[in-house]
């Protein structure tokens, strides 16, 4: 567990420790989640619950926390620091937030959703979960509107997806970052100067194995940048150009090549469409969702 997150659950930690200890004598309800993969490539998500009593029997639940939301109502679901496929035991991956986002898209009581977004980005693979379960909630008809303090690189591709960006303040609101990097560790030095060889020892068939990253290794970056970075990039700002037709002024320096810009220069160049605040972007998903209803 990273330290931050640590020290943010202590109180809840404690809790669970002295419920388990007897001191307290509220009960609890331990709930389990279980994500599974459907025949269309989207996830659902089931809930399972532990009592304390009868830690032996586990009762399965199809019940929604929608189920008493009134009519029409938006589900605001967040998509948090760095963007990771799967999830930990203290971070949702967006295989998780694109469950939420389904239980949303199949809730009668559900009329739009708002992605509350405060993301740098992160794994490329985590982008294909949220662009799946966002085309669902435009086919099903209910809008979805992308709430920004932060939607940068991967945060961005997902947010561009989404009927309509919002920042949700003039400070610190920041988009962009359209562009794709890696980086990694070389410790073959740190192994040499402890008496460790390490052999990579590959087939007379597969010299193509893993050869960008060998070169790299090497400090010849060429290749792993053609075959691996470039093609990803280029499928980013297309992307963008797609879900952002109309809007973008592409003739803004860095656009599309790696820079990031702040609230007024976003809405200024077509990176957003609105600067307000969270209730912005939910007045405007009701707003959509109301006008498709008629």
């Amino acid at each position: 567990m990273r330290p931050d997150l640590a020290i943010a659950l202590t109180g809840q930690a404690t809790d669970l420790i002295l419920a388990k200890n007897g001191t307290t004598a509220e009960k609890r309800r331990i709930e389990l989640t279980r994500v599974s993969l459907l025949d269309n490539g989207l996830f659902q998500r089931k809930s399972f619950y532990l009592d304390e009593d009868d830690e032996d029997e586990d009762m399965e639940t199809t019940s929604s926390i929608y189920d008493d939301a009134p009519s029409g109502s938006v589900a605001i679901i967040p998509l948090k620091g760095s963007m990771m496929k799967y999830g930990t035991w203290c971070d949702y991956g967006t295989n998780d937030l694109a469950a939420m986002v389904m239980d949303a898209v199949n809730h009668k009581n559900i009329g739009a959703i708002v992605l509350d977004i405060d993301s740098g980005g992160g794994a490329v693979d985590a982008v294909a979960p949220m662009v799946h379960a966002i085309d669902a909630a435009k086919s099903a008809g209910k809008p979805i509107v992308a709430s920004v303090d932060m939607a940068c690189s991967a945060a961005y591709w997902v947010a561009s997806e989404c009927n309509a960006i919002v920042a949700d303040n003039s400070i610190s609101s920041e988009v962009g970052s359209i562009g794709v990097m890696m980086s990694f560790m070389d410790a073959t030095k740190y192994y040499e100067e402890k008496g460790i060889t390490l052999h990579s020892i590959y087939s007379n068939h597969s010299s193509g194995k893993n050869e960008s990253f060998r070169l790299a290794l090497e400090g010849k970056y060429d290749m792993i940048k053609e075959e691996d970075l470039d093609p990803l990039a280029v499928a980013f700002q297309n992307t963008v150009r797609r879900n952002r037709a109309g809007k973008l002024d592409e003739s803004t320096p860095g656009m599309l090549s790696g820079k990031t810009f702040f609230g007024e220069a976003a809405l200024k160049t077509g990176l957003i469409d609105h600067l307000g605040d969270n209730r912005t972007a939910i007045n405007l998903a009701l707003g959509m969702s109301h006008a498709k209803q008629l």
